[in-house]
């Protein structure tokens, strides 16, 4: 059986729990066969970003042509796009019909609370990006920061449903606004809009500290089920399973000093 092919246009994490790396490793482990595009190299590890060397927008077209003029691309992820202009190129790139099912996962802030974005990506994300996705994905903070709100402000599953309903309201075909920040609640709730029917996947939250990556994955792993033909309740259902799967199975790996990699093989099952 041919493989179903997904491409990722994203940044490279040196230490492997995020980014390209995640991206291609939640392909593989799904079945489907990954290609990239690389925005940027970082020079990061568990405990957080120490340094970021950009491509030019240039440079990413170049590579997402190569990869589309020559494969099949069943379905597309976007992870940090470190600039504005970057967030332009791949806007246009997705206006001329070249980005297959686009996820786009606005990274904005990494989890160790390193900024991602310069002045000006939110607005291009919010006017360019985001309207021309078939999901997406943003954590709370990306949330509240694409539509200007105070994310203090989001304290209850109905919050984060009107969140959901305000980030939809950009115009993405599906929103999925994750609700693993959300600390006053004792579970882990995502909310899914799509064409205005709100679907809550609401599982415990698991104890654990390895967690790096995991808006990479997610993303990636909508992607993967998109590219395989799943709609996307379905993909983003499947995906979220798996999700959890890896956060379990890496739950007692002592991976790094800081918040370590998930478990995207299954090792530790």
């Amino acid at each position: 059986m041919q493989p179903a092919v997904a491409l990722t246009i994203a940044g490279s994490d040196s230490g492997g729990g995020a980014g390209i790396q995640a991206d291609l490793k939640t392909f593989a482990a799904l079945g489907v066969f990954g290609t990239s595009a690389l925005t940027a190299v970082t020079a990061q590890n568990t405990l957080g970003v120490d340094a970021v060397a950009v491509l030019t927008p240039d440079e990413v077209e170049a590579q997402v042509r190569a990869v589309v003029g020559d494969l099949t691309v069943a379905a597309t992820k976007t992870g940090m796009l470190a600039t504005p202009e970057v967030v332009e190129r791949v806007a246009a790139l997705a206006e001329g019909g070249l980005l297959a099912q686009l996820v786009v996962d606005p990274v904005l802030v990494a989890t160790s609370g390193d900024h991602l974005m310069k002045d000006g990506g939110v607005q291009a994300y919010r006017e360019r990006l985001v309207p021309l996705a078939a999901v997406v994905t943003p954590n709370l903070a990306e949330a509240a920061a694409l539509v200007e709100v105070d994310p203090r402000d989001v304290r209850t599953l109905e919050d984060l449903v009107a969140l959901a309903r305000r980030v939809g309201a950009l115009g993405p075909a599906a929103t999925l606004v994750k609700g693993g920040h959300l600390r006053e609640l004792d579970r882990s709730p995502d909310v899914l809009v799509v064409e205005g029917t709100v679907s809550v996947l609401d599982v415990a939250r698991v104890a654990t500290d390895n967690d790096h990556g995991t808006g990479c994955t997610l993303s990636a792993a909508i992607a993967a089920g998109l590219a395989r033909g799943r709609s996307v309740p379905e993909a983003v259902a499947e995906a979220k399973a798996y999700v959890r799967a890896a956060l379990e199975g890496a739950a007692t790996w002592r991976l790094g000093r800081g918040r370590g990699p998930i478990d995207h093989f299954g090792w530790g099952r």
